[in-house]
């Protein structure tokens, strides 16, 4: 079995849920930058343009995840997890309005999970 690039948590996996049902399907951009630009940003599928500066990493709870290319870069030889937190982001996600906002959490990868990772892809 292939060792994922990126995982939700528990919590996340509920606002996800809830997100979808108010917004339909969804997708998530990981973009790189200071403050909130680092933190993952959920939109309805579709909503933001992807092209070939970023990667896709897989999929959390049936939603596409993109990171940047430069970001990618940077997180490669980590696995990430989506989660969530308390606070409000400066950012436009949909789970801003909730008082609460998607954060990433990461480790490192063994050698053995290194050497079996799922692929990635450019996007579209």
């Amino acid at each position: 079995m292939k060792t994922k690039r990126v995982l939700v948590s528990e919590k996340a996996v509920e606002v996800i849920k809830e997100l979808k049902e108010k917004h339909g399907e969804l997708m998530f951009h990981q973009s790189g930058g200071c403050c909130d630009g680092s933190s993952p940003m959920c939109f309805p599928k579709g909503e933001l343009m992807i092209d070939d500066n970023d990667i896709w990493l897989g999929t959390v709870e049936g939603c596409e995840f993109y990171i940047s290319k430069d970001q990618f870069e940077y997180w490669k030889h980590t696995q990430l997890t989506v989660d969530v937190t308390p606070g409000r982001g400066a950012s436009f996600s949909l789970e801003i309005p909730m008082g609460i906002r998607f954060i990433i959490k990461s480790r490192l990868y063994s050698p053995e999970e290194a050497e079996n990772l799922e692929p990635v892809r450019v996007g579209e």
